[in-house]
């Protein structure tokens, strides 16, 4: 399996199917518990998160993905109770480091501000 397609079944079968148990399979296991911890809390605020893959780029040991994320607001997230709104299509790149065919690094940016505005959220400090 290509690098690439490491990060499209990272996005299509755990992140929006929901196959935590895939984890072992696509990260290191230093980036285990910590991929679980991220994707965990915000799946518990936001259960119907589904991530659009919009374009990947690979070069060497790095992929790039440009995402869209989508979701209804179901449980607290950031100090906010649910407020069962939805955001929908926030900008989100990530770059994804490999050591191997497994994932060892994740760095990312989200549109935080816009998901605060489409969940009508006061953002407070982020």
């Amino acid at each position: 399996m290509n690098r690439k397609d490491t990060v499209r079944r990272f996005v299509d079968e755990t992140v929006n199917a929901g196959r935590d148990e895939l984890v072992d399979e696509l990260f290191t296991p230093a980036l285990r518990d910590w991929v679980r911890d991220w994707f965990g809390a915000f799946r518990s605020s936001f259960p119907d998160m589904d991530m659009q893959l919009l374009e990947l780029v690979g070069d060497g040991d790095t992929v790039v993905g440009r995402f869209a994320c989508s979701a209804t607001h179901l449980g607290e997230w950031r100090g906010h109770a649910p407020s069962g709104r939805r955001f929908e299509n926030c900008a989100e790149v990530y770059f994804f480091s490999f050591d191997g065919p497994r994932i060892a690094d994740v760095w990312g940016i989200e549109d935080t501000l816009e998901r605060f505005r489409q969940l009508a959220l006061e953002p407070g400090e982020i």
